[in-house]
C-alpha cells in the first residue's frame, strides 16, 4: 500500500548551486549529499517535513539519453516547468524575506480562491507556486 510521496525530482544545471539555493535562500535541509559512482545524490528538504525530499538531479547525470536531455535542458532553461507547491503559514512574510534574499518571483502575493499564492523560480528557472491556504481549505489539520 502506498503510503505517500517520499522524494521527488528537481532538474538541476548545477547541483552545488541548487543545493545552496534551497538551502540558504528558503531554510531547506540536507537530507542526503552522496558520491554514487558517476552520478551524485542530493536530496534536500523543508524543515518541518522531513518525509517529503526533493532529488536535485543533474541535466548531465546518468539515466537520460542525450536527445532527451537535451530536450530537458531547454524546458528548464525556458522556465516552463512547474516543480511543485510548497505550503507556508506566511506568505507575504516568506515573500519578503525570500525576496531580500535574491528570490526571483513572477508573482507578488495575491489572493485566490484558495489562499494567497506568489509564484517563483529556482535557480534553474523551475517555477514554485508559494501557498497560504485559506482556513476553510487547509485540509492539512485532517490529512497531514
Amino acid at each position: 500500500m502506498i503510503k505517500g510521496l517520499g522524494i521527488t525530482t528537481v532538474w538541476t544545471f548545477d547541483q552545488q548551486r541548487t543545493k545552496a539555493f534551497f538551502t540558504e535562500k528558503l531554510d531547506f535541509e540536507v537530507r542526503s549529499d552522496l558520491a554514487m559512482g558517476d552520478m551524485h545524490w542530493i536530496t534536500v528538504s523543508a524543515k518541518d517535513q522531513p518525509g517529503v525530499e526533493l532529488a536535485l538531479m543533474s541535466l548531465d547525470g546518468p539515466g537520460l539519453d542525450p536527445e532527451s536531455a537535451e530536450a530537458l535542458k531547454k524546458l528548464v532553461a525556458k522556465g516552463v516547468l512547474g516543480a511543485g507547491a510548497f505550503r507556508t503559514d506566511d506568505c507575504r512574510g516568506d515573500y519578503e524575506r525570500f525576496k531580500a534574499r535574491g528570490v526571483e518571483f513572477l508573482q507578488e502575493p495575491q489572493e485566490r480562491p484558495y489562499g494567497i499564492e506568489a509564484i517563483f523560480r529556482d535557480d534553474n528557472g523551475n517555477w514554485f507556486s508559494l501557498t497560504e491556504r485559506s482556513e476553510e481549505l487547509d485540509f492539512s489539520k485532517d490529512f497531514g
